[in-house]
C-alpha cells in the first residue's frame, strides 16, 4: 500500500514540476486567477478533481494495475 502512496505523491510532483518548468508565466497567471476566484469555484474544482482521481484509480484497479 505504501509503494502506491509513494507512486501516486511522486507522479503528482513531477507532472506539477513539469508544468511550473515549462511554462513558468503562465503559472503564475493561474494563481493570480486562483487568488481572485470565490472561495466556492475553488471548493467546486477541488471537488471534481477529488472525484476523477477517485474515478481513475478505481479503473486502474479494475484493469489490474493494483
Amino acid at each position: 500500500m505504501l509503494i502506491y502512496i509513494l507512486l501516486g505523491v511522486g507522479l503528482a510532483l513531477a507532472v506539477e514540476g513539469f508544468v511550473y518548468a515549462a511554462a513558468p508565466d503562465a503559472m503564475k497567471r493561474m494563481m493570480a486567477e486562483v487568488l481572485n476566484s470565490p472561495a466556492g469555484a475553488l471548493r467546486i474544482a477541488g471537488l471534481l478533481a477529488l472525484a476523477v482521481g477517485v474515478a481513475l484509480v478505481a479503473l486502474a484497479r479494475h484493469l489490474g494495475a493494483a
